[in-house]
């Protein structure tokens, strides 16, 4: 199999939560500590060491589901991935800040030049924010979703930043069903953590981590591992 081979077919949400969820289990307080931590820096760090932390966080991942021991200093074997890290970081980042700022720039514009607005013309300026926030979120989603497997991609595969994303594209659009669900089901997660007081979904996001783990494994199989009886030709595609 080759790096940008991929199957197809292959994800059931359900299933990968609870494959996922196995894996971690006897590491997750660790992986909850790992993946905040790794956050926390990322954050602190003006996201600049984002992308080597969230390498980091899945190479923990990947040691639990291929069954071996996770440590804390595994967080730190981010930083091999260093650079394509830190451009496909800031590929996801920067159109969201542009958006952000193109859609409040009239409202500052506004604000320095001392204009006072009319109610009239303060309900148009927030009917256009409510339509440019609700496409703004949409591009997001689309375009997190797109690249979902493509930190992976480069823990995994050692793909650059350019070449993962590529891959992971097309990877999703030729899963985009069982991608589809496996949003959905985190989602669901995510909204029962928040009803949890609202702190409950710290303590789920080591979950989907996992699942999404799984589901990649699933898509994107270890390149060593040869399985006893292969799928059909027709469930793997190149990218």
């Amino acid at each position: 199999m080759r790096e940008s081979e991929f199957r197809t077919g292959v994800i059931k949400p359900i299933e990968c939560f609870k494959e996922g969820w196995e894996a971690i289990k006897p590491h997750y307080w660790l992986l909850f500590a790992i993946t905040l931590i790794g956050m926390l820096i990322g954050g602190f760090s003006f996201y600049i060491l984002l992308g080597a932390m969230v390498c980091g966080i899945f190479v923990c991942y990947f040691r639990a589901l291929d069954g071996q021991e996770v440590a804390i200093e595994d967080l730190f074997k981010g930083f091999e991935y260093f650079w394509p890290g830190l451009i496909l970081t800031a590929i996801i980042v920067l159109p969201g800040f542009i958006l952000f700022g193109l859609m409040y720039a009239p409202l500052v514009i506004a604000t320095m030049g001392g204009s006072v607005l009319s109610q009239d013309e303060f309900l148009a300026l927030l009917s256009g924010f409510i339509v440019v926030e609700l496409i703004f979120a949409i591009i997001m989603a689309c375009l997190h979703t797109l690249v979902m497997f493509s930190y992976p991609l480069i823990v995994d595969r050692k793909l650059s930043a350019f070449r993962a994303i590529i891959v992971s594209s097309k990877a999703v659009l030729k899963n985009l069903k069982g991608v589809a669900g496996l949003w959905v089901a985190s989602f669901v997660a995510a909204i029962a953590g928040y009803l949890a007081l609202c702190v409950g979904v710290y303590f789920v996001i080591p979950v989907i981590f996992a699942a999404n783990i799984a589901a990649y494994r699933k898509v994107f199989p270890r390149l060593e591992v040869q399985m006893d009886g292969p799928p059909p030709p027709d469930s793997y595609e190149a990218a």
